[in-house]
């Protein structure tokens, strides 16, 4: 690690930390060992190029690489092709004031009078043994003065080599790159940018906790220049929160589909200053995180702490879900560009990312299925439910039939096998009656407000999506036809159309009615009345003449069987036989 401060300014003056420690030798270079490989070989061996193309993200050490390279081919005592750095040539170039290296910034150096007369300079000789232009930028010359570097680039002067970088190497022409030996640098590595950070940090003896380094390093995002910048103003702030928002509470919200706990989060984030656009890309990059950790944990930048409290985060979050999270919060970002108030474009992703339910596209759907298949798969884990003894089944009412008389269309099949005769002196059983153990029967939970404050909006919401669907098949099967009829100081009356089903509705009473209590959050009284309807009124005395075993009679579907070839093919026909007794069907 290089220490030019002395190099650089005067002992008072400041200098920021990645100019301070940047790299002076090729041993220096972090995370490119094999552009260090390359390029040391060439100068030990001699065979250095007479052109090279260095590519890369920014802060990388593309600039700095290129000046080690002109020390050490003007070095006056290198090493196994390393610079020495102490020689008068080392130091002129590490101060900027060597005849031996000329820098042109392509970026505001384009046009073809820059170029021209940088060629007309370069026969002509210079103190060192090489002459050295680095072009930085490359892609952003114009096409003029792309044209007029081809042949001096082709052919140099023996003495002089070109180093051209660039962040976008495709924009570069194609006749530049064929003249030149491409070398790629990468972005460093999370472990390899902390390592730097620390040795840094202790170096220059800056009172910072491995929390903000970690910050730092997920702030450079793999550049080695960006993390010692924020290092510098973290240091020169002395708060770690002046650098990025905490986003926790947000995150830990969205784990415990607490969509309001993250929204007061995000408002408090958002009153200390910071924008709706900013406060989304972190939450992005905190959730990209995580998703890393869960999928390729090689590949994240996250350090320490945040490391941990990630990888839990996505643990809880659960794959599906941070994907679908960011990718709704890359939609709002687009969005909130022409948005007229970005915040709530925010919140509303905000809001889905926690509620599933809120979500109707795809991918909502995707995570309340996947939200299931992992209840069932819990459920699965627990092992199979206690046994329960089923009770005897209840024998099948049948009905005889007089003598002479042939059986109706439907009869049973019961009916043509023989009962089994009677024993005689048998004397009649009494009838068992099961009592239902009183922890059986479903206690009224405690409510939390007064009865009077239910309102018929509320029963009809609550019935309808949570009550109904809490039943039991057989009570919900008869509460289907109730109708509500009114709420009135805690009493809520549901309608039915007739006595037999009031009945059947009753037996159930207190099971619904735990059930409405417990939804509403409050004790009401659930009342049950007979209603009946015009069609219902008109037919009522012919419903009074049915006998009453008729009426609750039982059919036993499984005891049907295919009629004979003699039975009857219509109700029709069977009440004419019954009318003519007697009388037999022939077929015309």
């Amino acid at each position: 690690m290089a220490l030019d401060d002395g190099a650089l300014a005067p002992a008072d003056d400041f200098v920021s930390l990645y100019r301070r420690y940047r790299p002076g030798r090729f041993g220096e270079l972090r995370g490119q060992d094999h552009v260090v490989r390359a390029l040391r070989t060439a100068v030990k061996d001699g065979h250095v190029a007479h052109a090279y193309l260095f590519s890369g993200p920014r802060g990388t050490g593309k600039t700095s690489t290129a000046r080690i390279l002109a020390k050490a081919l003007n070095c006056l005592a290198p090493v196994d092709g390393e610079p020495c750095g102490s020689c008068a040539s080392c130091i002129e170039i590490t101060r900027g004031t060597s005849m031996d290296v000329t820098e042109l910034d392509a970026a505001s150096n384009n046009g073809v009078e820059s170029i021209r007369d940088l060629i007309s300079h370069a026969a002509l000789g210079s103190p060192g043994r090489s002459k050295v232009y680095i072009i930085d930028e490359v892609h952003m010359l114009s096409t003029a003065a792309a044209n007029a570097l081809l042949k001096t680039l082709e052919e140099p002067p023996s003495h002089v080599v070109f180093v051209l970088a660039t962040t976008d190497p495709q924009k570069v022409p194609p006749t530049i790159r064929s003249r030149t030996q491409h070398l790629e640098f990468r972005l460093l590595g999370a472990d390899t940018l902390e390592t730097l950070l620390k040795d840094v940090r202790d170096d220059a003896g800056l009172s910072l906790d491995d929390d903000v380094v970690s910050l730092a390093v997920r702030k450079g995002k793999g550049s080695a220049r960006d993390a010692l910048s924020a290092l510098d103003q973290v240091a020169a702030s002395g708060e770690a929160s002046d650098s990025r928002p905490a986003l926790n509470d947000v995150v830990e919200g969205l784990c415990e589909e607490d969509a309001g706990r993250s929204l007061i989060a995000l408002s408090i984030l958002h009153g200390s200053g910071w924008g709706p656009q900013q406060l989304c890309v972190e939450l992005i990059e905190d959730l990209r995180q995580a998703f890393l950790l869960g999928v390729a944990p090689q590949l994240t930048d996250a350090t320490g702490e945040d490391r941990d409290r990630l990888a839990d985060q996505g643990t809880r979050l659960s794959l599906a879900r941070v994907v679908r999270a960011i990718e709704l919060l890359g939609r709002a970002q687009v969005e909130m560009r022409d948005a007229p108030d970005p915040q709530v474009v925010l919140e509303v992703a905000i809001v889905r990312s926690a509620r599933s339910d809120l979500d109707a596209g795809s991918s909502g759907l995707l995570e309340r299925v996947n939200r299931l298949e992992r209840k069932v798969l819990e459920l699965s884990q627990q092992g199979p439910p206690a046994q329960v003894t089923a009770p005897a089944p209840i024998p099948t009412p049948t009905r005889e039939v007089p003598p002479g008389q042939k059986a109706s269309l439907g009869a049973y099949a019961a009916e043509s096998k023989p009962a089994p005769a009677p024993k005689k002196n048998a004397s009649p059983q009494p009838e068992v009656v099961q009592e239902v153990p009183a922890e059986d029967v479903p206690s009224v939970p405690k409510a939390d407000r007064p009865a009077t404050d239910v309102t018929r909006d509320e029963v009809e919401q609550v019935w309808n999506e949570e009550v109904l669907s809490a039943m039991t098949s057989k009570a919900r099967s008869f509460f289907r036809g109730a109708t509500l009829t009114s709420v009135e100081e805690g009493t809520v009356t549901f309608s039915v159309p007739n006595e037999p089903h009031l009945a059947k509705c009753q037996a159930h009473h207190k099971e619904v009615e735990a059930l409405v209590v417990k939804s509403l959050a409050a004790p009401v009284t659930l009342q049950l009345l007979v209603v009946e309807t015009k069609g219902a009124s008109r037919s009522r005395s012919s419903r009074e003449s049915v006998d009453e075993d008729e009426v609750t009679e039982v059919v036993d579907l499984e005891g049907l069987v295919e009629a004979p070839a003699g039975a009857v093919s219509s109700v029709a026909e069977a009440k004419i036989l019954e009318a003519f007794p007697g009388a037999t069907h022939e077929d015309a």
